[in-house]
């Protein structure tokens, strides 16, 4: 494989700005200067591990819940991909058992057969509270038991993230579900603080998309966002495009707990990397205003985001650093899930990288060592069954 240097920029490793950095066989080597094949000058912008989205409904005009199939998922990751997303887990919105069991041997498959980027599966739903449902189908909607615990802690490749409402199942099923490997998060849920609390001891590690279809903090009532506040360790998803959250409440959230904790997720339809900005999401017309993904009643279904706008819009729009961002894009991220060789630039870990110009617009993205595009859509793959 071809030996990389990468120099003439800022490169952000665990200790700091580094001034150049090795890759070799898709791993990344060291930190200093070297034989390589090929040098990259970064003409002062930023290198940066590659992004890792845990929430990516779909992309490239595919919609997972329609087609939960190893094309599509190589699809969607090849639109991500071309706006810095290295990493991705499908999201598989709220369904019938059936269809998450196809959804789930879709992942394994993919993982089997090499497919680009995609690290395992994230199913939002369907345990989820019918007061606090966003676009998800409350038809769909189910108390945990035992055959849905079974399912969801069958993935053979690749991990499992589960979004559940904490109401709607108990403690022991979330004990029962990260006893089997499975990462656990709360969200759609209209649980009260001390549910919520209750929910985090058992082992929940995460919030789905903070302030987003949860019950919020009230002064008396302070709900899923006032456990999350208050808490200094669970993992909070945030999409930051300026109408989901006001940038002044995602301050408020940033400056009561570690940045480290937060995930910056996109929450993309298929709209992403598509010149078609309309689809259709369980028999709702779904289009794009403002760059907002809005229902036929208005409802927030999703976004027209990518990760590299989102990094931007957490510098610019939030006011976080650079380093902050990339640790809330990639990071946390792989800390979230277990992903031990991703999220930071430093020797033995994969060479995932993205690269982004002084404006943080990106201009090449590296899978294991390979470049790729960068700023557009790949070109589509044909679509097939399996």
């Amino acid at each position: 494989m071809t030996r990389l240097r990468f120099t003439n920029g800022t490169i952000l490793g665990p200790r700091g700005a580094e001034q150049t950095l090795r890759v070799e066989e898709g791993r990344i080597v060291d930190a200093a200067s070297g034989d390589a094949d090929e040098t990259i000058d970064l003409e002062q912008g930023w290198l940066l591990p590659g992004f890792i989205d845990v929430q990516v409904n779909g992309g490239g005009g595919v919609l997972f819940n329609d087609t939960p199939t190893v094309d599509a998922i190589a699809r969607i990751g090849d639109a991500h991909r071309a706006f810095g997303t290295t990493s991705f887990l499908p999201t598989l919105i709220s369904d019938d058992l059936d269809v998450v069991d196809t959804a789930m041997r879709a992942v394994e498959q993919a993982i089997g057969e090499g497919v680009p980027g995609v690290v395992g599966i994230h199913l939002e739903g369907p345990f989820l509270s019918d007061a606090r449902k966003g676009t998800h189908d409350a038809s769909k909607f189910r108390r945990m038991d035992d055959r849905a615990i079974r399912l969801l802690s069958s993935l053979a490749l690749g991990r499992t993230l589960v979004t559940l409402a904490p109401e709607q199942g108990s403690p022991e099923d979330i004990r029962r579900l990260v006893e089997a490997g499975v990462v656990v998060a709360a969200g759609h849920s209209d649980a009260d603080y001390a549910t919520t609390k209750a929910a985090f001891a058992a082992g929940i590690t995460g919030v789905t998309h903070l302030y987003n279809a949860m019950s919020p903090l009230g002064h008396r009532a302070p709900g899923v966002v006032g456990a999350t506040l208050e808490d200094q360790q669970v993992y909070a998803g945030v999409i930051i495009d300026g109408r989901h959250v006001d940038p002044v409440a995602l301050r408020i959230a940033m400056n009561a707990r570690p940045r480290d904790r937060f995930l910056i997720v996109t929450d993309a339809m298929p709209t992403v990397g598509s010149a078609t900005k309309t689809f259709v999401l369980q028999g709702k017309t779904i289009r794009v205003e403002d760059g907002v993904c809005l229902g036929p009643d208005g409802t927030l279904a999703g976004s027209d985001l990518d990760m590299a706008t989102a990094f931007r819009n957490a510098v610019n729009m939030v006011g976080v650093t650079i380093a902050e961002a990339a640790v809330m894009a990639a990071g946390a991220p792989a800390a979230f899930m277990g992903l031990a060789d991703r999220g930071v630039l430093k020797p033995g870990m994969r060479a995932d990288l993205v690269w982004l110009d002084r404006d943080l617009m990106p201009r090449g993205v590296w899978t294991a060592g390979r470049r790729n595009g960068a700023g557009q859509p790949q070109a589509p793959r044909p679509m097939g069954g399996g």
